[in-house]
């Protein structure tokens, strides 16, 4: 089967379309012929890292352990291990491969318990295979609000993959939402729910004078201290993994005494919780697409053998919403 590789870390072009043995399920495991998955910031982050000790320590101090990327997925089951019950060949199944990758390629080997499920009957391969990463950072952020009581929210980056995750998700459950994006962009945050949209590229959202419940940063390019003066006393601030990672990490650790403060500072803190994917909320993701409570946002479609000019431009930091991958095959009979 067809696989895109890559041996060591570096700039996207040490990703290499190559043909490796097609795996075969073990008892308990299912074989997906994938229809399509998605170049995300994951994937660029374990192939050149941002964080190297954090990823070299993970993934291997100098060459990658992981040679196949790629944590989001569409397809169709062609085969079974023996002791799978839930899943049958012939199934449309979507998910994430998080931490074990392996979806830049023909087809993937994952345990019938992996975050994988039948894919909803309103989206296309390419709409389920780009939902999946966002909306699990983003649940882990929304799940940290008491939107009942922190109800004004605001989100920077509200136009990419976390973003528009994090706005469908905080107006499915009631947040007045301000999203910031870039002029391109004003349109599509208005059609997915957003209340009020900041244009970044004509006013500094720190400035306008209006305080927040929340302050979602969803591309990792502010940071608290920007974004404290326009926290609510008791407000609280959520980062992504990018951007300032040290720093908030650190934050989040010991803003929590700021509770004890008097006036305007009282409690603004911030929180960093780990996003992490079970089959529980990929069910749950299903159930809000097919109930039309959930778009996909997909910026540009691209074959797997243009893997490189995707990671480009997902690299450039002006994507909307995801970029997927599409993979063709050529069986031979």
């Amino acid at each position: 089967m067809k696989a895109i590789v890559y041996t060591k870390y570096g700039p996207p072009e040490v990703l290499q379309l190559r043909e490796v043995p097609k795996p075969v399920p073990k008892n308990n495991e299912v074989l997906i012929k994938i229809h399509a998955t998605t170049v995300n910031r994951t994937d660029c982050g374990f192939r050149k890292p941002q964080y190297p000790v954090i990823i070299r320590l993970v993934n291997g101090l100098f060459k990658p352990k992981k040679t196949t990327l790629g944590s989001e997925l569409a397809g169709e089951i062609e085969a079974i291990g023996k002791d799978v019950k839930s899943f049958k060949p012939g199934d449309m199944v979507f998910g994430l491969s998080t931490m074990n990758f392996g979806a830049h390629a023909e087809y993937i080997c994952l345990p019938e318990t992996a975050s994988i499920t039948t894919k909803p009957a309103n989206f296309s391969f390419n709409e389920a295979a780009a939902v999946c990463d966002g909306l699990m950072v983003a649940i882990a952020f929304i799940r940290k609000i008491d939107i009942a009581i922190e109800k004004e929210i605001l989100i920077n980056g509200a136009s990419g993959s976390i973003g528009s995750a994090c706005l469908q998700l905080a107006k499915y459950y009631g947040a007045e939402v301000t999203a910031v994006c870039d002029t391109k962009n004003t349109e599509v945050v208005k059609l997915l729910g957003a209340d009020e949209v900041i244009d970044y590229t004509q006013e500094d959202f720190t400035k306008k004078g209006k305080l927040y419940d929340v302050v979602i940063d969803s591309v990792g390019k502010s940071s608290f201290f920007r974004c404290k003066k326009i926290l609510k006393p008791g407000g609280v601030y959520f980062s992504s993994e990018l951007g300032y990672l040290a720093q908030n990490i650190f934050l989040a650790l010991f803003t929590p005494i700021n509770s004890i403060l008097p006036g305007r500072n009282r409690g603004k803190s911030v929180k960093f919780p780990i996003p992490k994917d079970s089959k529980e909320d990929i069910i749950f993701f299903k159930e809000l697409i097919e109930a039309g409570k959930y778009k996909a946002v997909i910026d540009r479609i691209y074959s797997l053998e243009k893997i490189v000019e995707a990671t480009k431009y997902v690299e450039t930091g002006q994507k909307t919403g995801n970029v997927v991958l599409t993979v063709e095959h050529h069986d031979q009979f």
